[in-house]
């Protein structure tokens, strides 16, 4: 059963004053032998956190990419950069939080801001430079896009 077939928008968190955020319960496939939170894990869960921000702005991204590819033909976006920071550790059976924002957006890269979270405690907290490319070139950031993360006003 895909999400729009249903009452499944709860999977997919919710956007609260301009930020994303989603509920995230830590399995044992999320620890290290330790317990914690592996550090990867911290990755998958942002990324998560990502494309559910972008869809509950009301982006397709299946779309968006077949609208791009038009004018971009191999169009993609990449992570760039990341800076992380981490603070404290999650342990298996929390259930943490995503938050994701929008930093800046320029012309071919969006900074997205997030930080993992519980109880209003930061775990982790990160920059995540996307860029828009195609032919290994840097393209502008599509125009949907660009107006659902309100970057032209």
């Amino acid at each position: 059963m895909r999400e729009s077939d249903g009452d499944w928008h709860h999977l997919s968190g919710q956007i609260v004053n301009g930020e994303h955020r989603l509920p995230i319960r830590v399995y044992y496939e999320d620890t290290d032998f330790t317990g914690l939170v592996y550090h990867a894990s911290y990755l998958r869960f942002m990324e998560r956190g990502r494309s559910d921000f972008i869809r509950l702005l009301g982006i397709d991204q299946g779309e968006l990419f077949e609208q791009t590819a038009q004018e971009a033909l191999g169009f993609h976006f990449v992570v760039r950069s990341m800076k992380l920071d981490f603070f404290r550790p999650a342990r298996v059976d929390e259930v943490i939080e995503v938050v994701t924002k929008p930093g800046e957006v320029g012309g071919a890269s969006i900074i997205l801001k997030q930080e993992v979270v519980r109880d209003g405690q930061i775990l982790v907290a990160a920059d995540v430079r996307i860029a828009f490319v195609a032919d290994d070139k840097p393209l502008r950031i599509p125009a949907a896009l660009r107006k659902a993360l309100r970057a032209d006003e």
